[in-house]
């Protein structure tokens, strides 16, 4: 599988997401958990990420590929609701290839300093 059909899905699974945010809570999950707001979805992935973690230490891979699944969807939420869409992640993803990520993470401390 390319990177370019796995972009392709993540953007429409977002598309999907839009579409559904101001939907019916009682009928849509998405609508249900854009109704109670960021903290919650941020609390989701949280969950999520927990949950992806245990996996992982218990090596069972059929589990880490489903809470990851979970992991990536209610992070597509969170950037729907922030307004940040995947081409930007993709970008900035594009920016850091190839850069050592001490070197990253040392240029980010550097730019949060000068502001």
């Amino acid at each position: 599988m390319s990177n370019k059909i796995d972009s392709q899905v993540i953007e429409r699974v977002y598309d999907v997401i839009q579409d559904r945010r101001h939907g019916d809570p009682g009928e849509s999950y998405v609508a249900k958990q854009f109704s109670k707001g960021r903290a919650k979805i941020a609390e989701k992935i949280g969950e999520e990420a927990v949950e992806t973690v245990i996996a992982a230490i218990q090596n069972d891979r059929r589990e880490i590929i489903a809470e990851s699944t979970d992991l990536l969807f209610h992070l597509l939420m969170l950037w729907a609701d922030a307004d940040v869409k995947p081409a930007d992640v993709f970008a900035e993803l594009a920016r850091r290839e190839g850069m050592s990520g001490l070197t990253e993470k040392k240029q980010r401390k550097k730019f949060k300093k000068d502001m």
